[in-house]
């Protein structure tokens, strides 16, 4: 019986070469959303066959510096980094994007995050009706409150 190497990103379930195929050969720039147990990264990239470049990335220790309390995973911090990724990216000249989930699950924190780099004014093709409300967004269901539109104007004079 002969061996049949796997490869390892497959194996360990890292990357989805199938999502990875059609994303390559589109050619368009693509989101990614990474939630971990403290903080939310967002990162739009170019596609390359040697590698993929980084036009934009935002992380959630950002709204930190600009007097966020609490979880910095939560759906309000996820659209505020994209929403700070896309202005970002608008600024390197990216025009649209795709989300690109690899091998995880869109959740609602992932669907905040890509509200957020559509807001930003990023041409996404999303579905309105996947986003979480405007209550959500903005925090009310959370017992610590932020103040989401003061954080919001201050990207949009820091970030041009």
């Amino acid at each position: 019986m002969a061996y049949s190497n796997i490869l390892r990103r497959l194996r360990e379930e890292k990357t989805n070469y199938r999502k990875r195929g059609t994303l390559l050969s589109g050619r368009r720039d693509f989101i990614t959303v990474n939630i971990t147990n403290e903080n939310t990264q967002v990162q739009i990239l170019k596609p390359g066959m040697t590698g993929d470049k980084v036009i934009a990335s935002a992380h959630s220790t950002y709204l930190i510096k600009k007097g966020w309390k609490g979880s910095r995973k939560s759906v309000p911090a996820a659209y505020l980094t994209g929403y700070l990724a896309g202005k970002k990216a608008i600024g390197n000249g990216a025009k649209d994007a795709v989300l690109y989930t690899g091998t995880r699950r869109y959740t609602q924190r992932m669907a905040a995050a890509l509200k957020g780099v559509v807001d930003a004014g990023l041409i996404v093709p999303a579905d309105p009706e996947t986003f979480p409300s405007e209550d959500r967004i903005k925090g009310d269901h959370l017992t610590v409150k932020n103040d989401t539109t003061k954080i919001k104007s201050a990207i949009d004079s820091e970030v041009k």
